[in-house]
Formats: C-alpha cells, structure tokens, sequence
C-alpha cells in the first residue's frame, strides 16, 4: 500500500504498524495527533515522523498545525499581522498565544525592561530579569515557533509614532496599563486608520472569571475586560484573571481574522 511519511509517498507492507516505519526515540503523528507506535498503518495515511527533542522543518511544523488549527483558522492566520503594543501581563501571553496559533507576523512594541514584580504574571523567567521585555519575548517566541517573522521595537509609543510602526498589522493589540495611553491608541488607530483594536479594562484581583467578557464597543473596537477592577492594594494583578483576559483578547484576533465579530 502507498503512504505519505514526511511528504515522501512510500510503498509499504500492507500489514505494517507504526514502528515498522520509526524507531523508539521518534514522535509519530496522524491527522495532529500522536499515536502509538503499535498502531496499523492503513493506506493513503499521511504520517509525520520526527526525531523526539528535535525541531521540526518549517513545513512539518506548519502541516501540524494547519491538522489541529484546521484549514479555515490556518489560512485566516498564516498570512496575517498583528501588532501587540504593550509586553507586560497582557501582551506577553498574548503573543505567546498568538505564536502558537500560527499568525504570521507579530510587532512586538515595548519601551521597558523586566523587573522581579513582573514575574506574578507577565510571562518572562527569572533569567529574563534585567532584558527588554522586546528581546525576551523574540527569544520565548522563537523557541515556541522559529519561523514566524518577528518585529520588535524598544520604544514609547506615542501619537506621532504608533501609525507608521504598526502600519503592517491587521489588528492592533492595546495591552498599556496607563489609561492615557490606552485613550492615545484608540484614537489613534480607530480614528487615524482603517485597522482593527483588541483592547482592555478591568481584569484585577479575584473576582469570578465570568465577569470578564468580550464587547464591540463601536466599529472596529472591541474592549475585553469586567470594565470596572482596577490594580490596588490588596487587588492586584494576578497570573489567573490577567490571563483570561489574554485569552480572551487573542481569541478576538482570531475571530476578527476570520471575519467574524461580537453584538
């Protein structure tokens, strides 16, 4: 019978099982799946083998995903640009998500560094103390997926600026703490350009998940968040709520590149 390992079409053994084609210290993989190397092959499978540790080729790695992703998600993504301003507990899990799902270009915008205090929620490391949060993020970023493209600036943002630097992006990401400069953002992109804003307000403390939601704002501007708990004493921002808040937001990108909205 005639299978697919690797993208090579091979003639095998009509009775053979999946060891017969690998060895122990390989991965195997069916439709985005692993499988058990006891598993019987059937014809036409289409199988992808890859050495355990090892980084998969660019095009194993993008056929795995478009298998779990789907071909609708993976077309909408591949080709796409989305521009994260702000790398702090919001847009460093955001991007992290975002690299997973496969978008294929990320603009990655901070002006700070990572402290100690950021590590309750903001994905960096230890290690990562004392780096701009810009290089910390490329570095996690490509260990996730090396071959999305990465553009970074180590800057402020402000209203003579944000145009021009995320002039690439489908949608915009507003991930600030400070409401100034979240108010500079969506005024800048919603009035100054035809570009979509995922922003946020209200994710502190440890009120019900439930309270943070997803709303359409006006055209083009969705707001994730309770829209009410802010960051205070004895209320602040914790790893949980902040990333459900990131969940939420990365999932409005998603529906957003797939031409899909919210009432």
């Amino acid at each position: 019978m005639k299978v697919i390992i690797n993208s090579v079409e091979q003639n095998i053994d009509n009775a053979a099982v999946i060891s017969d084609i690998c060895t122990e210290s390989d991965v195997v993989i069916i439709d985005g799946y692993n499988v058990d190397h006891s598993m019987k092959i059937s014809d036409g499978m289409d199988i992808l083998v890859v050495k355990r540790g090892a980084m998969p080729t660019e095009a194993m790695l993008k056929k795995m995903m478009q298998s779990r992703n789907g071909n609708l998600v993976n077309s909408a993504v591949e080709n796409a640009c989305v521009a994260i301003c702000g790398l702090g507990g919001l847009g460093s899990n955001i991007a992290s998500m975002l690299a997973r799902l496969g978008v294929g270009k990320l603009i990655l915008i901070d002006f700070d560094t990572v402290e100690p205090t950021n590590l309750n929620r903001q994905d960096y490391y230890i290690s990562d103390i004392g780096r701009s949060k810009t290089q910390a993020t490329c570095d996690r970023l490509s260990k996730i997926n090396p071959y999305i493209t990465l553009i970074s600036h180590k800057i402020t943002l402000t209203a003579d600026n944000i145009v021009d630097i995320i002039d690439d992006a489908d949608v915009v990401v507003e991930a600030f703490d400070n409401p100034e400069c979240k108010a500079m953002l969506v005024d800048s992109i919603i009035g100054g350009t035809n570009k979509y804003v995922v922003a946020s307000s209200g994710m502190a403390g440890y009120n019900s998940s439930n309270d943070i939601v997803t709303k359409k704002v006006f055209n083009r501007l969705y707001v994730v968040g309770d829209g009410t708990s802010e960051a205070d004493i004895g209320s602040g921002l914790m790893s949980p709520r902040v990333c459900i808040n990131a969940g939420h937001q990365s999932n409005m990108v998603l529906r957003i590149l797939l031409g899909k909205s919210e009432e």
